[in-house]
């Protein structure tokens, strides 16, 4: 729908609200208003609007709507803009999350657990389930679990406080990316509920709430696919190990994209690992 690229302005008390939607993730936040005259609602171009305000100094901004025509005048010091608009009726309801299961979590555990799951959930949508993240908690655990394929991220860690019942449901990955980009120096744990039908989940952060639909479907039994046990194991100190990578990367992307490690021990001494690439026509990269 065109007017998803518009986000929704409206007054809620002492409050302006602003609302956005794809009809998958719906985003609200709240400004304080220092002045009200009149309740109102209009919905403008996101771009638009971000764009220069974006532009404008770091002063008052004075606001006024106006209908026939929809017309969102906006003013601060010297600078002055008039942004045509449609009704606020015309806009996509912003779904609610009213009851469900709650659990809370603080923010850096939540960053943390998104940074190290989400790069594995698949991009393309040929199995949706892939694309999000597998959700589970009992207790006060929780685990995240993301996998396309060829990668799997598993992050488990402890929730702020325990739920009351076993719980597991998928999130869109891109709904808990928006999530991790907006938790910034939030200190407060942030809060999630879930519907009782499993369908929505909505996450509550300091003046922002965001709801996203739930992926439906099985996800995979990923701790079928994690090894019990090993013929080799090695241990390399993590910077050394992440700078031999990058730069076998620069050479893997050119090829076919593939980063070989091949251990080595001579004498039952501790041996050395090598991370080597290869681009058939330009070259190839050897690190120890």
């Amino acid at each position: 729908l065109p007017i998803t690229q518009n986000v929704l302005m409206s007054t809620d008390q002492k409050f302006l609200k602003l609302s956005a939607t794809n009809l998958e993730i719906a985003i609200s936040t709240w400004i304080r208003m220092g002045n009200l005259e009149e309740e109102g609602a209009i919905t403008v171009p996101a771009r638009m609007l971000t764009e220069f305000v974006s532009s404008l100094p770091p002063k008052e901004i004075e606001v006024d709507s106006t209908t026939q025509p929809n017309v969102l005048a906006l003013k601060c010091a010297r600078f002055k803009a008039n942004i045509n608009g449609t009704e606020a009726e015309e806009f996509p309801p912003i779904p609610t999350v009213e009851s469900g299961v709650v659990a809370t979590v603080e923010p850096g555990i939540l960053r943390e657990a998104i940074s190290h799951v989400a790069f594995a959930a698949a991009t393309e949508d040929s199995r949706p389930v892939l694309t999000g993240i597998k959700v589970e908690m009992s207790g006060s655990d929780f685990t995240f679990a993301a996998a396309d394929g060829f990668r799997l991220a598993v992050f488990k860690q402890k929730l702020a406080s325990a739920v009351d019942e076993d719980l597991s449901f998928i999130v869109p990955a891109r709904a808990l990316q928006e999530v991790n980009r907006l938790i910034g120096t939030q200190q407060e744990p942030i809060e999630f509920m879930v519907t009782p039908s499993k369908s929505q989940v909505l996450f509550r952060l300091d003046g922002v709430e965001i709801v996203s639909q739930l992926i439906q479907g099985t996800f995979p039994n990923y701790s079928q696919l994690i090894p019990e046990g090993y013929e080799a194991r090695v241990i390399v100190e993590q910077s050394a190990f992440l700078s031999a990578t990058r730069t076998a990367s620069i050479f893997a992307r050119d090829g076919s994209g593939i980063v070989k490690l091949q251990a080595s021990v001579a004498n039952g001494a501790s041996g050395h690992l090598t991370v080597s690439s290869r681009a058939e026509e330009l070259g190839d990269n050897h690190g120890i």
